[in-house]
């Protein structure tokens, strides 16, 4: 085909058919990096993106040119070759149609969505493109860097000889990339280097004869970054994680870890995601302990599946080889709690009136101190069948609740439980108020071996009668009727005769913490082996302040009490008896998002002793994502007193502080504590982290430190503290606030 030449202010464009496949573009991901370069707001490439990307044709324009019989041209003066989202410019350009070939002179670029090169003169075929004295830049990355040969190849792959590479902004350099070669693919954002040398701040940190490193946040397999850390319990820490992309939904780690005092440690996490199944696998194994002479593991496992949308399959269990692993390896006080891992299987089947739950359940005891008579027993099996059927008869409803487990130990009593409990319930709504009752007669029977009372079948029958009401009372607040202020009275009377339970065991029945919620249920016990008896009345108010038009919840506030009109008798084994009048009072007050302030503050007090038996109090100021301060207060009565204070503050637009102490007042010793500093620009980030914790049921405590160096566009060498510090301070997040959305 010939082309056609149309001439117009000296200037003139051939039109040609002419597939040539130079570099495959990417849609753009959306969004700009907040230290985005500067090429990546071209507006070139807002023009380039309305093509087509697979049109084949070619546009091209210049200022002068020869155009031959046979297709060939020569082209000179600000010559641009666009074909699809892919565009050429050059000062000169020859054009060669039998071999498809474009040979380009002077200062050349080529651009698209995602790409930038420019060079001192090139050449393109169908198969590949090639500069000389090129730089570079990935704009959707913001990496870029020069090399003395720039090639592109397989639609995607760009292909750099004598290079630098960084992803720093223009004008900054702190770290970078020196390699003799490194290929870039455009589609997997992976790329691949020779003979690399990583310098940061002009200081050699890292040499390899091979690296592989993400570009962009897309998943891939090879070594991560080592990192170094210490701890007064394992020593000097090495870490050196491999990542291994398996398959879109699947991908594993394995980090080896060097401790000096304990010796070497595998650590293997494998993930996976199904269409209907979902899980992962974590565990670590301490090949030669060199401190106890053996090895030790600990392996967590995940995993779900949903057979149907309402019938769910549930694995959840771990493992340690022995009862201090957690204090020789944890990192944190929180470790010194666990007293024993739970390992769970669960089936569960859920259809309009019914809930079905089948579950073997067992614990390994990891606190060598807790008495053989009160470790957690198993459930090999339970099986649950919860029925509930409203509004069938004017306001009129019936439930139904049945469970039978077998409850084994080592030591003491073992057994079949079998609970079953029909009901009936009753409710009205009418005037901004409600009235509800409900009655159900509860069956429990045992089928017991060892019993201490020689009773193998004991049965408890007894009925439970409740009356419920409540009213929901509202004014207008606010000097403009922009708030909404809420009243909120309920009353329940609960009548549950007594029964003798002495004789029956105890498998899984404990006194809760009261609270408001516990003020209003119908049995003052968690578990089916004690059902305690009542003839109370339960009070409660709550007044809440609201958005009158979204709803929004501002402050609440609570206060509750129950009244006995008969002395409780029903007991545990280890609990008082009671000749209290009435119950202590529990209030509870919650403020939130008011002028970035939230708080809340839970009391429970006893008249009889005077005393407060248990209380918490919680303040945070939280202007902005990063920068939050809190404050707690936690007592139990002779059990724990305790403050908690954490913090996170920008000190300025690079530096950032943030820090936790946790103080007993009761041990008047620090559980917790830890303090760092983050320095932050737009291509590295350097945060350090001191860390002193109790370490043991005993109380010893361990210092750590750790530093973490982040080349942003490249990885990080260190501890990733990120998730560490989300967990650590209530409400901090690393996302600066003109980030959010």
């Amino acid at each position: 085909m010939q082309p056609t030449v149309r001439t117009s202010s000296r200037r003139w464009r051939i039109a040609l058919a002419l597939a040539l496949p130079l570099c495959a573009a990417r849609p753009a991901s959306g969004g700009e990096l907040e230290c985005a370069v500067e090429a990546a707001l071209d507006p070139r490439i807002e023009a380039l993106r309305k093509f087509d990307p697979d049109d084949p044709r070619i546009e091209i324009t210049s200022d002068t040119g020869e155009l031959g019989r046979a297709g060939d041209a020569r082209l000179s003066g600000n010559v641009q070759i666009r074909m699809g989202q892919r565009l050429l410019s050059a000062d000169a350009a020859e054009i060669d149609a039998e071999q498809r070939t474009v040979q380009l002179e002077g200062d050349v670029e080529f651009l698209d969505p995602t790409l930038r090169v420019t060079g001192q003169g090139g050449n393109f075929s169908p198969e590949s493109g090639q500069f000389r004295g090129a730089e570079f830049q990935l704009l959707e990355e913001s990496g870029r860097g020069s090399a003395s040969n720039v090639r592109l190849r397989d639609r995607s792959i760009l292909e750099l000889e004598g290079v630098r590479y960084t992803a720093c902004p223009p004008g900054s350099e702190d770290w970078h990339l020196a390699a003799s070669s490194i290929a870039i693919d455009q589609e997997s954002r992976v790329g691949t280097g020779r003979d690399v040398r990583l310098d940061f701040k002009g200081v050699p940190i890292l040499y390899t004869p091979w690296i592989s490193f993400p570009v962009g946040d897309a998943r891939k397999s090879g070594f991560l970054f080592p990192s170094v850390g210490s701890g007064g319990q394992t020593g000097t820490q090495v870490t050196v994680p491999y990542y291994w992309n398996i398959a879109p939904q699947r991908d594993a780690t394995l980090t080896t870890r060097y401790f000096s005092k304990r010796g070497l440690r595998l650590d293997p996490e494998f993930r996976y995601l199904t269409p209907r199944s979902n899980g992962q696998i974590e565990a670590e194994y301490v090949v030669n302990d060199l401190v106890t002479d053996e090895a030790r593991t600990f392996v967590d496992g995940r995993h779900v599946t949903h057979l149907e949308p309402l019938t769910r399959l549930l694995v959840d269990a771990a493992y340690a080889s022995d009862d201090e692993y957690f204090e020789d390896y944890g990192v944190g006080f929180e470790g010194t709690s666990v007293t024993f891992l739970d390992q769970l299987a669960e089936a569960r089947s859920d259809t309009d009136h019914w809930s079905l739950i089948g579950r073997v359940q067992s614990f390994q005891v990891l606190d060598q101190a807790l008495p053989d008579d009160e470790e957690p027993y198993s459930r090999l099996p339970q099986l649950v069948a919860s029925g509930q059927w409203r509004d069938f008869v004017r306001g009129a409803g019936a439930t139904v609740h049945a469970e039978a487990v077998n409850f084994g130990r080592d030591v003491g009593v073992e057994g079949v439980r079998v609970d079953v409990e029909p009901g009936l319930d009753w409710r009205r709504d009418a005037n901004g108020g409600y009235v509800a009752a409900a009655t159900s007669f509860r069956t429990t029977a045992y089928s017991l071996t060892d019993s201490p009372t020689g009773d193998d079948s004991p049965v408890r029958n007894l009925p439970t009668f409740s009356l419920d009401g409540g009213l929901l009372l509202e004014r207008d607040a606010g000097s403009r009727g922009q708030r909404l202020q809420t009243l909120e009275p309920r009353a329940l009377y609960l009548y549950v005769p007594y029964r003798d339970q002495d004789e029956l065991p105890v498998f899984d029945t404990a006194v809760p913490d009261l609270n408001l919620v516990q003020l209003f249920r119908t049995n003052r016990y968690v578990g089916a082996d004690r059902v305690g008896d009542a003839n109370q009345l339960s009070l409660g108010v709550t007044s809440r302040l609201l958005d009158a038009r979204g709803g929004r919840q501002f402050l609440s506030a609570t206060l509750g009490q129950a009244f006995y009109f008969e002395d409780p008798r029903v007991r545990l084994p280890d609990e008082p008896a009671s000749d209290r009048s009435a119950s202590d009072v529990v209030a509870e007050v919650e403020m939130s998002a008011f002028k970035n302030w939230n708080a809340r503050v839970g009391y429970q007090w006893d008249p009889d002793a005077g005393q407060s038996e248990k209380s918490e109090a919680y303040v945070q100021y939280r202007p902005a994502s990063d920068q939050v301060i809190n404050a707690g207060y936690r007592f139990r009565r002779d059990l724990l007193e305790q403050f908690d204070v954490s913090a996170a503050w920008p000190i300025n637009e690079r530096w950032r502080g943030f820090g936790r102490w946790v103080y007993s007042l009761s041990e008047e010793k620090t559980l917790d504590q830890f303090v760092g500093i983050e320095y932050g620009s737009c291509c590295w980030a350097l945060r350090v982290v001191t860390r002193r914790f109790v370490s043991s049921r005993t109380g010893d405590s361990d210092t750590s430190i750790g530093l973490q160096l982040e080349l942003k566009g490249l990885s990080s060498v260190g501890v990733d503290y990120e998730a560490f510090l989300s967990d650590a301070i209530r409400g901090y997040s690393a996302i600066p606030p003109d980030s959010r959305p």
